[in-house]
């Protein structure tokens, strides 16, 4: 095994570049980096107050939007982390930094993925049950978020204990060269798997709905402000499902493809750029879950003014 090497022998090993100097562009994404992780700081923050701050939202659907924030929270500092060690500073880690810097990374991005995919099974529990708030207690979902941080802290430790490169130097990943391909591998399969059932409950969500207005417009007793909940609601779902796919599959493709071993893939040219969209994720869901909800929106001005 390798245990005695450095960071510079495992990038030299994969082939990816490490540069001794800044260059123009290495300048321009740490600036890029930092200014999003600020932005997605300050209002996940916000949200975070917010629901501590006021008693309506004392409901299970916003306790784990509170754990979505702070899990967007996590994601902003394990952002800004990297952004302060990459560079001509990745050469100058040790092995037990570069893999806190990723295992910050995967933890906190895991732990955002599967909040949104508990999000997605409550709001399709409440929209078939056609309640406002779900009935699940306080300690069940204390125990759900409980769970959503274990798995998270599991996927994003592995590597770190284990599931790495340094002893089969023919297995290390191109984009994270102290990683395994199969680890890889494994975490972006996860990760579109969550993909596939988040499309499906809110797929399923956006045709009930549908159905359900249909209906209801036939009626002359239909309440026009039902109609606009509705609406509301199918604007929601699309903007959530459509920013989650834009911002998140990019990056799990070239993560497989890099897990693969594709040779003709060039994965080290969008690597950054991938990885920053998955971040300003962190960023929108503050924005649709949050900022659509006018309750949210009149905290927002009191602790601001």
């Amino acid at each position: 095994c390798f245990y005695n090497e450095t960071v510079g022998f495992f990038y030299n090993n994969s082939r990816k570049e490490l540069t001794t100097y800044w260059r123009t562009k290495d300048v321009l994404v740490v600036a890029l980096g930092l200014t999003v992780s600020v932005i997605v700081l300050l209002t996940n923050l916000l949200v975070i107050t917010a629901i501590v701050i006021n008693r309506r939202f004392h409901y299970p659907i916003y306790y784990l939007l509170g754990n979505l924030a702070a899990a967007d929270l996590f994601a902003g500092i394990a952002y800004m982390f990297l952004m302060f060690h990459t560079g001509p500073r990745t050469a100058e880690l040790s092995l037990k930094t570069w893999f806190i810097r990723q295992s910050l990374l995967d933890t906190s991005l895991t732990a955002s993925v599967v909040n949104l995919l508990a999000i997605a099974v409550e709001r399709h529990q409440t929209v078939f049950t056609m309640q406002l708030h779900s009935k699940m207690s306080n300690q069940r979902v204390t125990i759900l978020i409980f769970c959503i941080w274990v798995t998270a802290l599991l996927l994003g430790l592995i590597p770190s204990y284990g599931w790495h490169c340094l002893c089969a130097l023919e297995k290390c990943s191109r984009m994270a060269p102290l990683y395994s391909r199969s680890y890889l591998t494994f975490w972006a399969v996860s990760n579109l798997v969550i993909f596939l059932i988040m499309v499906v409950v809110y797929t399923h969500i956006f045709i009930y709905v549908k159905r359900k207005m249909t209906r209801m417009s036939k009626h002359t007793s239909f309440h026009p402000r039902y109609k606009e909940t509705m609406i509301s609601l199918v604007k929601t779902v699309t903007i959530i499902l459509s920013a989650f796919v834009i911002c998140w599959t990019p990056g799990q493709v070239v993560l497989l493809l890099d897990g693969l071993g594709c040779k003709s893939c060039n994965v080290l040219a969008v690597e950054k750029y991938v990885l920053l969209l998955a971040e300003i994720n962190s960023l929108i869901n503050a924005i649709v879950y949050s900022y659509r909800d006018n309750e949210m929106r009149s905290t927002f001005r009191r602790i601001l003014c």
